[in-house]
């Protein structure tokens, strides 16, 4: 897929897109352009959109098991992208990070539990462990300079407090920071010394901007290794979602039996059929078209950073080391978090997630989703400008 294929507009109406046709229901105005939920407007690589064509020519789609070359595409991603070898036992699979995540707190916390997280942080955070009756406990990012970094006084106090789990993001969403070896390692050591299991959602792992490199934080020792379940998934790399198919990759096999046991309860078997067949043609054939993504991408950060600073300078972007979020500070405008949202939806017409949503150090903030042909874009950053003035 070259530039010019990025370029193309598509319409996505008629094909029950949360993002093109469930906008109105969600955000209560009409013609608003989306650019809020993390799903791209491009294509998936073409040998995905081949596998699952000669899937449906088959023609019978019956019962189906998820292969050990599957497991083999997962594990040789993982080695040639993130330069972590795996074992193909360690490998389970879910439809999706978000219950993964479910999944891994009713395995291994009990109801009243403390879980830890780091906010501003994706909103499904909070709500996995409120859902199943634990206790959210925060260790909030510090924001300077346009940089977030960790406090590593709170997130220790918090773990001397009896936490049990700790989730990670990594690339963070929102904030589009790509955790580096010796934050990662601190990290884990603190968690290590007071016997807290890590859950690292790891999705945005593939969409890391150059000179930064995703590291998965269970290939940093074998301690950690066994105090790791990592979450990966093909779904927002290769623009999958609703083809539903994750993996988890646990090196311990007591916490994966754990884990297995409340998939069995809950009666989750396999895969979808097309997503087992999307997940491996996309690990195994992927790597070209995501390497001319990341060019795309970094263009269209480049363009809008550089619009953002030229025409609307109350509002600071805190341009991402990763994923295709743009995460924008907007409380030089001083609007209060309510009347930035009515700007936005009645006077620019444009729908972006607010940060509240994301937790304690969200407010001020909104969250733009680039991943868009450049002339989508364009228009999103010229209905933001008028949303504002």
């Amino acid at each position: 897929m070259t530039a010019a294929e990025f370029h193309k507009l598509f319409d996505r109406k008629n094909t029950a897109s949360v993002k093109w046709e469930a906008t109105e229901k969600i955000f209560g105005e009409k013609d608003l352009l989306p650019m809020w939920v993390a799903d791209m407007d491009f294509k998936p690589p073409v040998e995905v959109t081949d596998a699952i064509k000669n899937r449906v020519d088959h023609g019978i789609y019956g019962y189906t098991f998820i292969p050990p070359s599957t497991d083999e595409a997962v594990q040789l991603w993982m080695d040639k992208r993130h330069n972590w070898k795996i074992d193909r036992s360690w490998i389970q699979y879910s439809h999706g990070v978000v219950p993964a995540i479910s999944i891994v707190i009713q395995a291994l916390t009990e109801p009243g539990d403390k879980v830890m997280l780091q906010s501003p942080v994706y909103s499904p955070f909070f709500d996995m462990i409120e859902k199943n009756g634990r206790i959210v406990v925060n260790a909030p990012l510090q924001l300077e300079n346009e940089h977030y970094s960790i406090n590593f006084d709170t997130f220790e106090e918090n773990l001397k407090q009896g936490v049990k789990l700790f989730l990670l993001c990594n690339p963070h969403n929102p904030g589009g920071r790509v955790w580096k070896q010796e934050e990662l390692l601190k990290m884990g050591e603190l968690c290590l010394k007071y016997n807290c299991l890590i859950l690292s959602d790891e999705i945005h792992s593939d969409l890391v901007f150059k000179p930064g490199v995703h590291i998965p934080i269970a290939s940093l020792s074998n301690d950690l290794e066994n105090q790791v379940i990592t979450c990966v998934a093909p779904t927002k790399t290769f623009n999958i979602a609703g083809l539903q198919a994750s993996a988890l990759i646990t090196a311990n096999g007591k916490l994966r039996a754990k884990i297995k046991k409340i998939q069995i309860q809950q009666g989750a078997f396999s895969l979808n059929i097309f997503g087992i067949v999307a997940m491996e043609a996309a690990y195994r054939y992927g790597d070209k078209w995501l390497s001319e993504l990341l060019d795309y991408l970094s263009n269209n950060i480049r363009i809008a950073k550089q619009f953002i600073e030229e025409n609307i300078p109350n509002i600071t972007l805190i341009e991402p080391e990763g994923t295709y979020l743009l995460w924008l500070d907007c409380r030089k405008l001083g609007l209060s978090d309510q009347e930035l949202k009515e700007r936005l939806l009645q006077k620019g017409k444009i729908a972006l997630e607010p940060g509240t949503k994301y937790g304690p150090g969200g407010e001020g903030f909104v969250r733009m989703n680039i991943a868009c042909p450049e002339e989508t874009m364009r228009e999103g950053l010229m209905r933001l400008k008028l949303a504002v003035q």
